[in-house]
Formats: C-alpha cells, sequence, structure tokens
C-alpha cells in the first residue's frame, strides 16, 4: 500500500474527488488516504498561506499529493496555495497531456495528442513586482540555468520514456535575449545528448498560433512557466474541454497531480460537474508510483465510456452523446467498464516505459565576472530626455560616462525621436571611459545623484561573463 496525501478543495472539489476516489477502489489501486483541508476555509480562518504546518507535513511526509481544485478568496493579499505548493516542495515540473477524443467529444481539431512540459517555478512567476514610479511598475522575469536544465531534461526524458518521437522549445528569444535566450541555449545544448529524439524551437508567439491551428503538428513541448500556463489551457480547450484534463508537477522528492480546471463554485452541490480531469490526475499519479496495470484499467475504462457516449453536460452533444450524466453517475458508469478497453480508440498501455533518467542539477564552475557599469532607474518629472541628460552628465565623474537613456525600453538619448511617448521612468546607462568600473566609481555616481536631488529607485550592474557580455542593448541603439 502507497499512502498519499488527499484534499478534497472548494467548490465541485468534494464532488468531483468522491467520485475519483470511489474509481481508485474499485480499481483495485493500493492506495491508503491522509487527507488534509487546504484552501478558502482554511485562508478565512486568519492564515493566509491557505494551508496549515500540519498539512505540509503530510505532504512533506507521503511525498504524493492529490488536490481537487481550491478558492483563493479575492482581495486580502492572499497568496495562490498552487504557486506556493509548487515552489515550496521544488515542483519543477508540470505536465500536461492534451488529447482530441474525437468523434466522440465536439473539436475542431480531430487529431491531436501532445504534451505540454511547463517550467514551475520561475519567470514572471517569481512574483517580485515594485512599483518604481507614479506611472510605472515592474515586475522580474527571473530564468536560472538549472531551471532551464531541469525542466528541458524532464521533456526530453519525457519524450523517451514514453516514446514520444518530437520535443518542441517555445521562447520569445527574438525579444528577451539574455532570459529567453538562455532557455534557447540551453536546449540547444540538452538536444544533442538525445539525437534520437527529433528537435525544433519556436518563436512562442507564432508556435501558440501553430498549436491553435494544427496542433497535431507537435508532440511534447517545452517553455518557460507563463507560456506555459497560457498555452496549455488554450491547448486543453481546443481538445474539447479544459474539463478533461489533468496535470501533474513533478520534483526531486514530491509531486502533486490535480484538474487543471477551478473550483467552480457556482455549479458546485449540483452533482453535474466533470470529475474527468481529476481522474486523468489520479491516473498520472498511479503511473508515477509505479501502478501501472491500475491506471491502463481507470483510463481504459474512462476512454470507454467517453467512447459509448456516456457525457457530462459540459461536453454532452445531441447527435453524438447517449446519455447525459451527473457527477457520481458518471463515476459509476466508469466503474461499470473496468476490464474493458475502447474499441474506436486505442486502448492505452503504460507498463514497459523506459524509466526516466533524471540526474540532479550539477553546479558549473563559477566563470570570469567583470564589472562593465551600471545603469541608473530614475524617477523624473520631466519630457526632455536632454534635460535630464544634462542633470546626469554632471555627477558622470572622471571614468564614467553617460551613454544611454531609454524610457521603457526604447532609447530616448542620444539621438531619440520627439514622436517617442516618454513616461517618468528612465534607464540611464553610465559606462568607463577606460578600462572596468568599480563599486567605488558607482557610490560615487548615487551620491553625486543625491546631491542634484536625482531620486534613483533602482540600480542595475551591468557585468560581462567570460568576457561576453550579459546585458541588453536598448531598443534602436
Amino acid at each position: 500500500m502507497r499512502k498519499i496525501t488527499i484534499a478534497k478543495g472548494d467548490g465541485i472539489g468534494p464532488e468531483i474527488m468522491d467520485a475519483t476516489l470511489r474509481i481508485l477502489k474499485a480499481a483495485g489501486a493500493e492506495l491508503e488516504y491522509d487527507e488534509i483541508e487546504v484552501g478558502e476555509k482554511v485562508y478565512l480562518s486568519g492564515n493566509t498561506s491557505g494551508i496549515s504546518d500540519e498539512a505540509w507535513k503530510s505532504i512533506r511526509s507521503n511525498k504524493i499529493f492529490l488536490k481537487a481544485p481550491i478558492t483563493t478568496p479575492q482581495g486580502g493579499g492572499y497568496k495562490s496555495l498552487n504557486v506556493s505548493t509548487r515552489k515550496f516542495l521544488g515542483l519543477y515540473a508540470n505536465v500536461r497531456p492534451c488529447r482530441s477524443y474525437h468523434p466522440f467529444v465536439e473539436t475542431k481539431h480531430p487529431v491531436m495528442d501532445m504534451v505540454i512540459i511547463r517550467e514551475n517555478e520561475e519567470d514572471l512567476y517569481a512574483g517580485i513586482e515594485h512599483q518604481q514610479t507614479d506611472e510605472v511598475v515592474q515586475c522580474l522575469k527571473l530564468i536560472s540555468r538549472p531551471g532551464c536544465e531541469k525542466i528541458i531534461r524532464y521533456a526530453f526524458e519525457y519524450a523517451k520514456s514514453n516514446n514520444r518521437k518530437k520535443v518542441t522549445c517555445f521562447s520569445k528569444d527574438n525579444i528577451m535575449k539574455q532570459t529567453d535566450g538562455l532557455f534557447h541555449e540551453v536546449f540547444d545544448e540538452i538536444k544533442k545528448e538525445y539525437p534520437e529524439i527529433e528537435n525544433e524551437h519556436w518563436i512562442v508567439d507564432i508556435g501558440a498560433a501553430k498549436i491553435a491551428d494544427t496542433p497535431e503538428k507537435f508532440d511534447v513541448v517545452v517553455m518557460q512557466n507563463l507560456y506555459g500556463d497560457i498555452i496549455s489551457d488554450i491547448a486543453a480547450q481546443i481538445t474539447g474541454s479544459v474539463g478533461l484534463a489533468g496535470s501533474s508537477n513533478i520534483g526531486q522528492e514530491c509531486a502533486m497531480f490535480e484538474a487543471i480546471h477551478g473550483s467552480a463554485p457556482d455549479i458546485a452541490g449540483q452533482n453535474i460537474a466533470n470529475p474527468s480531469a481529476l481522474i486523468q490526475g489520479a491516473v498520472l499519479m498511479l503511473n508515477f508510483i509505479e501502478q501501472f496495470s491500475t491506471a491502463e484499467k481507470i483510463q481504459n475504462a474512462w476512454l470507454k465510456t467517453i467512447e459509448d457516449g456516456i457525457h457530462t453536460v459540459d461536453i454532452y452533444s445531441e447527435g453524438k452523446s447517449t446519455k447525459k450524466l451527473g457527477t457520481k453517475e458518471f463515476a459509476d458508469a466508469v466503474i461499470e467498464r473496468l476490464g474493458q478497453e475502447p474499441t474506436s480508440m486505442p486502448a492505452v498501455k503504460y507498463a514497459g516505459n523506459v524509466p526516466m533518467n533524471l540526474p540532479k542539477y550539477e553546479r558549473k564552475a563559477p566563470r570570469n565576472k567583470e564589472l562593465l557599469g551600471v545603469d541608473l532607474f530614475v524617477h523624473w518629472h520631466g519630457t526632455n530626455p536632454d534635460e535630464i541628460a544634462g542633470k546626469l552628465q554632471k555627477i558622470a565623474g572622471s571614468n564614467m560616462n553617460l551613454s544611454l537613456i531609454t524610457n521603457r525600453g526604447i532609447k530616448v538619448w542620444p539621438n531619440g525621436f520627439e514622436e517617442t511617448f516618454c513616461t517618468d521612468h528612465w534607464r540611464c546607462r553610465f559606462l568607463p571611459e577606460n578600462g572596468g568600473t568599480t563599486n567605488e566609481e558607482i557610490i560615487n555616481l548615487l551620491s553625486g545623484a543625491l546631491n542634484e536631488k536625482i531620486d534613483v529607485v533602482k540600480t542595475e550592474n551591468l557585468y560581462a561573463f567570460d568576457g561576453k557580455r550579459a546585458f541588453s542593448l536598448g531598443q534602436g541603439q
């Protein structure tokens, strides 16, 4: 028996969890359950994290967490428990299979069977935001080499283990050359270790368009956190319904399995919710803990149920469906078909998959790091870049030159355009006249700015690593 932690969540969560647990029991899953309470009730009790210390202990002890959707109360500064769980437990890989079930579930894309693998811990979801001026706020996009290596290697290992033929990388490195550039660079490094697997790279915007248009062209797709969050929901929806998609969140120590949809409080308690997404999450969990035969039994029974036209209201369609069932009754229909396989759709076979090889990240030797200059971010209400440039040139000192001013990333000095609209947030770049920059010179700049009443809201040091510039140029530079 394998002991796992479960949470029934909020809204429709208890209904779809009860349905899923009944199916697991009927299929003979070798599981014991430690139930915890998370979500709205915990938030509103005064716990702003939405989870108690005892609940954390259960998850960390059992390592496997099957979770129904939860509700995060609006307002009050509550943080998403889903995001917190992924990051606290190091669940770096989010895996979302997106498959169409044509002709039994209506879809414009009858041939579609892709898996989206999304980095789960960093990117803009680090949630580091600041208001810097009256008009400008920022959100920091953090991309790390360990994060890139772990998720990209996971994508290739997943493809290898599951007999997938191609891995596609999405990024936006034509614009974000440092952050997304690193992701693409690591993809190009790791793909060489898997010559038997086809690979390709797409800029994320055209890649997303191609998923919406011709999803059958994709197999395994790996991407960063924000892109993956958006595109995996799109991919799930164009299969026919987000209500059919489960996901897994995988770390080195723990794993969490869930439906990808929300808690749908508007239909809670009405016995109409589709439990399929959580059932799919449970199948992913059974595969992860190597109860392959039970996973196959449940998935094939579920496919047979869908194939027989036995559907919940969200996917029911006159002429395609034969029965419209509630949550409990749909679970009963799956249970009745345990041991059966679909005839029109291919039956699944999980046992015998190649084990995944996911070594721990090994930190590389430090590179030579050279300080080249500094960007001062200035809050200034003027509109003429020449005017602020004049103020900044006074504080430059003997070895530092003001080389560039940008506003919202676009160069406005020197030789800016009058047509460029400027806010009150100015990036002012100082580079040395000769050699590198010292920390003392940066401190002198800040001291001069203070004396001249220049409001510096932030600084960013400009570095080279092993002689390679490691910061972006201004747009138009």
